[in-house]
């Protein structure tokens, strides 16, 4: 029963190492870059609001590791980080 369990336990820990969610990839990132050029470099966000002509995305956890990039006018003006 174990061994069963094994194969995916493994492809769990493989893919939790995949993530773009670096510190590396996080210095990639540049004022002005479009949404498209930013997901590039750290993957499609996980959520995205809008907000008197701003737009604020995601990518990882609130409470844990992630990123965030405030857009306006599908140009990021800031960015920042917590637990990369």
């Amino acid at each position: 029963m174990k061994y069963r369990l094994l194969p995916f336990i493994l492809s769990a820990l493989l893919l939790a190492g995949c993530s773009k969610l670096t510190k590396e990839n996080y210095d990639k990132l540049e004022a002005g870059m479009s949404r498209e050029e930013v997901e590039a470099i750290i993957g499609d966000a996980d959520n995205c609001s809008k907000a008197m002509g701003t737009q604020s995305c995601l990518w990882g956890e609130e409470e844990g590791t992630h990123v965030k990039v405030v857009f306006m006018a599908d140009r990021a003006i800031g960015y920042s980080f917590d637990g990369l």
